[in-house]
């Protein structure tokens, strides 16, 4: 039988891959003002890869009995996911001026990065572990 982390793994390596490409692809829409931001699938699909993102997180969480109390790189994660969605609402939202949406942007990729190499090093420092 096959372990439900074995499951949950690829999926949110997926999600997370579809959810990073897919906010650098409207931001750099944004930045271009990009028509096609404005279909339907493009506002809905991100909030669907979100969402089996975000499940499949609590689901290895919950498999694996990791608790952000108790793994600190875990709570790093958590802690630049915040940060990450901050920024990213802040380059994605219409109507505040494009250096500040290209800053926030940049920094939201940074955040992402982050949270990337917290997950593969399992270490809070994560860019900075050796």
């Amino acid at each position: 039988m096959i372990e439900a982390d074995a499951l949950l793994k690829p999926v949110h390596v997926g999600a997370v891959a579809l959810s990073g490409a897919g906010f650098v692809l409207r931001g750099l829409g944004m930045l271009a003002g990009a028509a096609w931001l404005q279909a339907r699938a493009v506002r809905i699909l991100p909030h669907v890869v979100d969402t089996v993102l975000l499940a499949s997180a609590l689901g290895l969480a919950w498999t694996l009995r990791l608790s952000p109390l108790a793994h600190p790189w875990l709570a790093a994660k958590i802690g630049g996911l915040l940060v990450y969605i901050a920024l990213g609402m802040l380059a994605l939202r219409p109507g505040r001026p494009r250096a500040l949406r290209g800053c926030a942007g940049a920094g939201a990729c940074l955040a992402f990065y982050y949270i990337v190499s917290v997950a593969l090093t399992k270490d809070p420092l994560g860019p900075w572990a050796h």
